[in-house]
């Protein structure tokens, strides 16, 4: 057994989630799932960002009171949470920058960066955009003082702050960077990051005001001061390890196996991020992926254009897990992908309905009507259609094991489907009503044998990816829904779990099929 740490970013909870959220959640949720198949000792951690200015003006507009934003975060904090049940999504450990113990982590690493000089006071006057709590020097913004992350309009700033020496391990960055190629991925945004380290990395500012905006950590050696929203918030990963208050847990956990984040925010967590732990004596995380973005018609989601997807609105339609299998299943993870209805609605009635669902209805009817609703007796006789299914469950462990710890996603429910498909195909050809006809038992008796179990393996394989489906399947294969959470990848690789006799429950279709109103 081998630990295993994945982390999603901390939301930011001014607004309430949306489809990128979700996204995020899913992935990892999906990715622990399979480790925990695979034996190791899983720590899944989420949670929330609720420091900054944008909360103090959320909370503003809310109609709360300045010093009154614990009292509004506190309010959006279970909204993510209900929605984080909702989809299924089994974290190990919620952290939100407001509790006591993150804070006293991040106090106590700007306390040791301070000590050995790496923070240092100046006055600054420059450009700062609100929205991303950024500030940008005059070669960084474009032109007409637009920030070059969001577009939107910068204001021109000039106060005291503290700064980070982050300029300092540039070179170090780069080259770390460059020597190891699985450190940001996918490639094109280490490309990405590299680019952006070819202009000079100027300090980070890591201060504000308390003058200016109060809702913060105070800074530990300046109490008119607090830290910076971000720096607070990455200090996450370590805290909610143990960094510094648990150092046995700690020394277990790190370094992350995975950062998982939104493609927005990677030069936060591959630039500044890897530069605070080398500043602190801290070993990296040892990888860090960014996915892409859902667009619609071609354009990014934004509440002021009316087209944000609602996760809890597809769930009601559609269901969690046709929701989930259509996010890792639409695009590789690491681009952009297209959101639509039309597509997801594709998806379900294609994959779901008629692959999976016809495939576990008619295995199961033909077992109720020539084996009494049971597992049939497997003689030994190997059917000329059975093959395929065999030769394809062999390999199915294995591809997994390749694709899901790398986020390939496609790649293993293709390989999921390659068996579901195999098995349609294998009805088609075999026709168990001929063989029944013609008084083949024993052939038929295999033929319904190899359904069966290849119905089981498929149940295991969509576990991580859809486990409230799976559990449906083993339930009506007459497998205990709680086995399919326990350590079970071996039982991808092993053919003939399923015990001849054992009842069958048929239950109602997966996945009724959703019907297209004609035009």
């Amino acid at each position: 057994m081998s630990k295993f740490y994945i982390t999603t970013p901390l939301y930011y909870v001014n607004s309430k989630p949306h489809i990128g959220h979700s996204y995020t959640q899913i992935a990892c949720d999906t990715v622990a799932r399979f480790a925990k198949m695979s034996g190791d000792e899983v720590f899944f951690m989420t949670g929330t960002d609720e420091h900054g200015e944008k909360i103090e003006e959320a909370a503003i507009a809310s109609g709360l009171k300045a010093g009154e934003e614990k009292k509004f975060v506190d309010a959006i904090v279970p909204v993510f949470k209900d929605l984080w049940v909702k989809l299924n999504i089994k974290y190990d450990y919620f952290i939100r920058t407001t509790d006591p113990t993150h804070e006293n982590s991040v106090r106590a690493v700007l306390d040791k960066l301070y000590k050995a000089g790496l923070i240092y006071k100046k006055a600054y006057n420059g450009w700062f955009c609100t929205p991303c709590e950024t500030f940008w020097s005059e070669t960084q913004v474009s032109p007409g003082g637009l920030c070059p992350d969001c577009k939107r309009q910068c204001g021109k700033l000039d106060e005291t702050n503290y700064f980070f020496k982050t300029s300092e391990y540039q070179k170090w960055l780069v080259d770390y960077i460059t020597a190891n190629p699985g450190f940001i991925r996918p490639d094109f945004r280490r490309n990405e990051v590299l680019g952006f380290l070819k202009e000079d990395l100027h300090d980070l500012c890591i201060s504000r005001p308390k003058s200016r905006m109060a809702w913060g950590i105070e800074v530990p050696f300046d109490k008119d001061f607090v830290a910076y929203v971000w720096f607070d918030a990455l200090i996450n990963y370590i805290s909610g390890a143990g960094y510094p208050h648990d150092m046995e847990r700690f020394n277990k956990l790190w370094p992350a196996d995975f950062h998982i984040i939104g493609k927005d925010i990677i030069r936060h967590h591959a630039v500044y991020w890897p530069i605070m732990l080398k500043a602190l004596g801290i070993d990296l995380p040892k990888a860090i992926f960014a996915h892409g973005w859902w667009v619609i018609k071609g354009e990014k989601m934004s509440k002021s254009k009316g087209n944000v997807v609602d996760p809890l609105d597809m769930i009601a339609r559609y269901g969690v897990d046709p929701y989930r299998y259509f996010l890792l299943r639409e695009v590789a993870f690491g681009l952009d992908g297209t959101f639509s209805e039309e597509a997801l609605t594709a998806r379900y009635n294609s994959d779901l309905a008629n692959d999976l669902g016809n495939l576990l209805n008619r295995t199961l009817t033909m077992a109720e009507k020539y084996f009494e609703g049971k597992v049939p007796t497997t003689t030994g006789v190997k059917s000329q259609f059975t093959g395929k299914m065999k030769e394809i469950a062999a390999a199915l462990g294995g591809d997994l094991e390749k694709a899901i710890p790398n986020f390939n996603f496609i790649a293993a429910l293709e390989n999921i489907w390659k068996l579901v498909n195999a098995a349609n195909k294998s009805i088609e050809e075999a026709k168990p009503w001929a063989l029944a006809k013609e008084g083949k038992t024993e052939e038929l008796s295999d033929v319904i044998y190899s359904l069966l179990e290849s119905l089981r393996i498929v149940a295991v394989a969509i576990s991580p990816f859809m486990p409230e489906t799976a559990k449906n399947i083993a339930e009506q294969l007459g497998i205990p829904r709680e086995t399919l959470d326990k350590p079970m990848l071996a039982d991808i690789k092993t053919w003939g779990k399923l015990k001849s006799g054992h009842p069958l429950h048929k239950t109602n279709p997966l996945f009724p099929r959703i019907e297209i109103p004609k035009a």
